[in-house]
Order: structure tokens, then C-alpha cells, then sequence
């Protein structure tokens, strides 16, 4: 079970690295932990954990961490050398919303895979449930339109517009998985 320092600390983290460089994004992840909480009944134990991947899933945005140009292994490599986080959160991070497939766009695939192992597959599932129904601004949305959005601002040619329509199946298999376990609990 995670505590809630880790939480706290999550928090703490996220904020002084996006809040003021990037305040967007720092919205979409407090959108993106508000809908990790969401899922509550479904995560059980492990809900604490996703809370702190959430808020923290975009934190390799940060002008302060960002090297390769690829935030989920920015990211990930910042929170396991720098700072020691939890490993599952690491993974979590690494993998949000199907990195290896933007991995493999980039010629990075090989890279993420063999520094971060996949965590289970029912919390990748609700990490990109929380960020695929998160708008930019941190509002709720479907995950049609932010596919949709996410291919309008990056232009479909774009290595992010090419991977993300190549992920749009994926994304929407896993956001009904996510619905689908929410409805089973009621």
C-alpha cells in the first residue's frame, strides 16, 4: 500500500516542476490525479499509486529535466536517478498512454523497454483512462475528442499526430475496459 507521503510528495514534485514553466500542463495533471481519485473503487490499495503517477505522468515536460525530448522517458529517468520514487510509479510514468508506441516513432523504443518493465496491465489501463479523459485544462472529455485534440495541436504528420492516431484503438479499448470495471462495481 502506498502512503500518503508518497502522494504528498508526488504533489509537491509536480508543482515545482510544471506550475510555472508550463502551467497547461500543470492543470492537465491535476485534471489527470482528480480522475485517478475517481477510480477509487476499482484501485483499491493501489489507488494512492496511481495518484502519484497522474499528477506526476507529465512531469518529464519540465524544461528542468527534459533531455531526449521524449517526456515518459525524461520522466521516468528523472524520478528513478533523481529522486528515488517508488519503481511502480517509475513504470507507470514510463508507459503512460502508449509510449512504446510513440517510443518506436522516435527510434526510442528499444531504450524504454529495456529501462522500464510494463507495470499490470489493469493500472496502465486506468493511467490512460485518467489521461485520455483529461482535457489540457484539466476538464473531463471522452477520449474520442482527445485523440482528436491531441491530433488538431500536433498536426496528424507530426511523430506525436502519427503515433497517437496509431494508439487511438488501444486508448479507446482501454478507456472501456476502465468504464466497463467501474459499471461491474456500480
Amino acid at each position: 500500500m502506498v502512503t500518503m507521503d508518497l502522494t504528498k510528495r508526488a504533489y509537491g514534485l509536480a508543482e515545482s516542476l510544471l506550475s510555472e514553466p508550463l502551467p497547461r500542463r500543470w492543470a492537465h495533471s491535476l485534471g489527470v490525479a482528480e480522475r485517478a481519485r475517481s477510480l477509487q473503487s476499482i484501485l483499491g490499495d493501489d489507488a494512492g499509486l496511481m495518484e502519484a503517477a497522474a499528477v506526476l505522468h507529465d512531469v518529464g515536460y519540465s524544461p528542468r529535466i527534459a533531455s531526449s525530448g521524449f517526456h515518459p522517458l525524461d520522466g521516468a529517468r528523472f524520478l528513478r536517478d533523481q529522486e528515488g520514487l517508488d519503481e511502480r510509479v517509475v513504470r507507470l510514468v514510463a508507459h503512460h498512454s502508449y509510449a512504446l508506441l510513440e517510443a518506436e516513432e522516435r527510434g526510442l523504443r528499444e531504450e524504454l523497454a529495456g529501462e522500464f518493465e510494463l507495470e499490470r496491465p489493469e493500472l496502465v489501463d486506468a493511467l490512460i483512462f485518467c489521461d485520455m479523459t483529461t482535457t489540457p485544462d484539466g476538464g473531463h472529455t471522452t477520449s474520442d475528442a482527445r485523440v482528436s485534440e491531441i491530433v488538431s495541436r500536433y498536426g496528424p504528420d507530426t511523430i506525436v499526430g502519427r503515433f497517437i492516431q496509431r494508439a487511438a484503438p488501444e486508448i479507446h479499448a482501454s478507456v472501456q475496459r476502465v468504464e466497463g470495471r467501474l459499471a461491474a462495481v456500480g
